[in-house]
C-alpha cells in the first residue's frame, strides 16, 4: 500500500497534471490564430483560381477536413475533401490544385503527399498566402470520358424486369423516372455518400425478389473501357444481419443479353465497387444498367457507369 506521505501528495500531483494539460490548451489557442487563413489570405487563392483555373480543373483539400475553403472557391471550380481523399483518382480531372493548411495540428505532409503524388506532376512551384498553400498538378490518373449514365439519365427507358422478361415502365416525369411501387422506386441523378465519399450517381433502389430494376442506355460508344461504380449508401453499407441479402448490380448489351459487367455487394461491404471491360471496336450499342436483391432491405444503391479513355499517364 502507498505510504501516508505518498496518499498526502497525491492531489498535489493531481493538481500539477492539471495545470500542465490547462496551460498546454492555452498555447494551443494562443498559437492557433497565427495558423488560420485571413479574409485576406483566401480572396488572394480565389484570385488565382478565378484567373488561372481551366474547365475541367478541381480543387482537393489539404488536410480533407478544411471544410472552409469551399466558402472562396470559384462555383465553377469542384472541390473535393473527405476522409482518404488523398488517396482518390479524381480521375475526371485533368489538372488539380491542391489547397493546404499544412501548419495545422495533425498535418501530415509526407503522409499525403505518399497518397496523392504517385502519377501526378507539379505544373508550378507552390504559392504561399499567409498559412494557405496551393500548388498546380497535372493528374497522370485523368481518364477523358465519353458518355456518363448518370448525365444521360432523363434519356434512359427505365423498367422493372421479371425473370421472364416481362417489364412494367418507369415513365419519366421531367425529373425522375418514377416506377409503380413504393417511392423509393426510382431512377434519378443524385449526390449520395458512400464510406465518406460524395458522389454524383443515379439512385437505384433494389426492387426486391427476383425482378431488376433496368435503366436502358443507348449509344453507348465502343472501343474504350466501360466502368461500373456503386455502392450501398450512407451507414446502410455497415450492417451485416443475416435476413439482409447481397446487392448484385450489372451492365448488359441490350442487343445479345451478353453480360458485360457485373458487382456483388453483400451485407457489410463498405464503399465504392468497381468493375471494368474494354469493349470492342465497333458501333455504339445500347446497354442494359441493372440491380437486384431479393431483400430489398436496407440496399439503398447508387451507380454509375461510364466509358473511359484509357488514364493519360504523366510525361517524364
Amino acid at each position: 500500500m502507498p505510504s501516508p506521505k505518498a496518499l498526502r501528495a497525491l492531489p498535489l500531483v493531481e493538481l500539477g497534471a492539471l495545470l500542465l494539460v490547462a496551460l498546454g490548451c492555452l498555447a494551443f489557442q494562443l498559437r492557433l490564430p497565427g495558423r488560420l487563413p485571413t479574409d485576406a489570405d483566401e480572396r488572394a487563392v480565389a484570385d488565382v483560381l478565378a484567373r488561372d483555373a481551366r474547365p475541367g480543373d478541381a480543387v482537393l483539400l489539404f488536410p480533407w477536413w478544411t471544410e472552409r475553403a469551399r466558402l472562396f472557391v470559384p462555383p465553377s471550380v469542384p472541390v473535393y475533401g473527405w476522409l482518404e481523399s488523398d488517396r482518390a483518382d479524381l480521375s475526371a480531372h485533368p489538372r488539380l490544385w491542391v489547397l493546404g493548411q499544412p501548419e495545422l495540428p495533425r498535418s501530415d505532409v509526407g503522409a499525403f503527399d505518399a497518397a496523392f503524388l504517385p502519377g501526378r506532376k507539379a505544373l508550378g512551384p507552390e504559392s504561399r498566402m499567409g498559412p494557405l498553400s496551393l500548388r498546380l498538378y497535372e493528374n497522370g490518373r485523368y481518364r477523358p470520358r465519353h458518355w456518363v449514365a448518370s448525365e444521360s439519365a432523363s434519356t434512359a427507358r427505365v423498367y422493372l424486369e421479371q425473370p421472364d422478361g416481362s417489364r412494367r415502365d418507369c415513365p419519366f416525369d421531367g425529373k425522375v423516372h418514377r416506377c409503380p411501387g413504393p417511392p423509393h422506386l426510382y431512377v434519378a441523378p443524385e449526390w449520395h455518400e458512400i464510406l465518406y465519399e460524395p458522389r454524383h450517381c443515379l439512385w437505384m433502389h433494389a426492387p426486391g425478389g427476383a425482378q431488376k430494376l433496368v435503366a436502358e442506355f443507348a449509344n453507348v460508344p465502343a472501343n474504350m473501357g466501360l466502368r461500373l461504380e456503386g455502392g450501398i449508401i450512407f451507414e446502410f453499407a455497415h450492417a451485416k444481419d443475416p435476413r439482409l441479402s447481397t446487392a448484385y448490380l450489372g451492365v448488359d448489351d441490350a442487343a445479345t443479353g451478353e453480360r458485360l459487367l457485373d458487382v456483388s455487394i453483400p451485407p457489410g461491404r463498405e464503399g465504392v465497387q468497381k468493375a471494368e471491360v474494354v469493349l470492342p471496336p465497333g458501333p455504339p450499342r445500347t446497354v442494359k444498367v441493372w440491380v437486384q436483391a431479393d431483400n430489398a432491405e436496407s440496399r439503398q444503391v447508387c451507380l454509375d457507369v461510364m466509358a473511359l479513355e484509357p488514364a493519360v499517364g504523366v510525361k517524364p
